[in-house]
């Protein structure tokens, strides 16, 4: 028996309108270009006719009885035998018959390749302005930033790969977010990827999406997957911030549109401090949990940081900070006690004092934690 090339792979729930035509063109196309090939349709729960439709046709019939987008594709890559794996929606959103051009681009090198909507020419009724306009372009541009790519359609759920590429992605998450989830993993595995123009059609049938609910969990996924942005810029931002204009009403030197702040900016400069550094910390612990997860197989910020920072020195840190704090107490105690323990309008020095002594105790047990995880990083 020859070995399988390409393995084209369908997710369906109630889709007997439309998966008999996707099935034909991708025979159609596999045969054109003189490929062997099979067609693996995965149902996730399907009440209707699709299944079948589709056995009659030719194609594999997997089940998945987990529900989700990504359950029914996990389900299906893992049937999947060929050489190049391709990946479409069965409603004939995506022609099919244009696939031919996604795996010429893996014949020439590439390890991944994704049908660009926006590259192409998405025909009216196909997709909601909202979506064509705010969600999708959104989406893509945070995925761009978070991971520093150059994605044009980083949910078009036309793509192909090779076995190889799919197997180094490790994929794992079960619902919309698994579009998300390839594409950052591919960016962090330095896959070669391109993208194609491709046509997006109307719908047949009814849509699955959920519009909401499946735009947050493309967000929620991407922010758990990038510390940096979901914790150390915004904790960075508000300690920095919080400690400049605690030190500079302290002293009341903050002048700001001609009027002086004081007491009431040292109180929140405080807190903004406090919360900066706890997030900061937070963030040391998702990316070093990241490494020990395998969600990230290097992380050259942390391994700088692990380079530098031991057990004792994070001690030392947090017991200097919690000192200077502390000292501050005594001075405000003693003037209390010289002054006969009367009034005290040590306000200022107070809140300065009380922010280092909780910063160096944090300092302290952030430590050891941090010194655990380091721990099960090196194991």
């Amino acid at each position: 028996m020859d070995a399988i090339e390409v393995s084209v792979v369908f997710p369906c729930l109630n889709e007997q309108e439309s998966i008999g035509g996707c099935i034909q063109k991708a025979f159609s196309v596999i045969k054109e270009s003189g490929l062997s090939g099979e067609v693996i349709v995965s149902d996730n729960g399907s009440t209707d006719n699709s299944i079948e439709i589709a056995r009659s046709l030719g194609a594999k019939v997997v089940q998945q009885p987990e529900k989700g987008y990504g359950n029914a594709y996990l389900k299906g890559f893992a049937e999947a035998k060929g050489a190049f794996v391709v990946m479409a929606d069965s409603d004939s959103t995506y022609d099919i018959s244009e696939m031919g051009a996604l795996i010429e681009k893996l014949k020439s090198g590439y390890d991944m390749v994704i049908g660009s909507r926006f590259k192409g020419k998405i025909l009216k009724g196909a997709m909601p302005w909202p979506n064509r306009y705010i969600g999708n372009p959104i989406l893509t541009g945070f995925l761009n930033i978070f991971f520093n790519s150059k994605v044009s359609d980083a949910h078009s759920g036309f793509r192909a790969m090779t076995q190889d590429a799919l197997k180094r992605l490790k994929l794992n998450t079960g619902g919309m977010e698994f579009a998300s989830e390839m594409v950052i993993k591919a960016i962090k595995a330095k896959l070669k990827m391109a993208e194609v123009p491709i046509t997006y059609y109307p719908r047949q049938g009814k849509s699955k999406l959920n519009p909401f609910p499946d735009a947050w969990r493309h967000m929620r996924f991407m922010l758990l997957y990038s510390p940096n942005y979901l914790f150390l810029i915004p904790g960075g931002f508000l300690f920095i911030l919080g400690l400049l204009v605690l030190l500079l009403s302290g002293w009341q030197k903050l002048v700001l549109f001609g009027h002086r702040f004081d007491i009431h900016a040292m109180v929140f400069s405080s807190a903004f401090c406090l919360l900066g550094f706890q997030i900061i910390n937070l963030g040391l612990y998702a990316k070093t949990y990241a490494l020990l997860a395998g969600f990230e197989e290097k992380d050259p910020l942390l391994q700088k940081f692990y380079a530098k920072f031991n057990l004792e020195k994070g001690l030392i840190l947090g017991a200097l900070v919690f000192l200077l704090g502390f000292s501050g107490l005594i001075a405000i105690f003693y003037r209390w006690v010289s002054e006969g323990f009367g009034p005290l309008n040590e306000v200022r020095l107070a809140l300065f004092s009380l922010t280092f002594m909780v910063m160096g105790i944090q300092t302290i047990f952030s430590s050891f934690f941090l010194s655990l995880l380091g721990i099960e990083r090196k194991r």
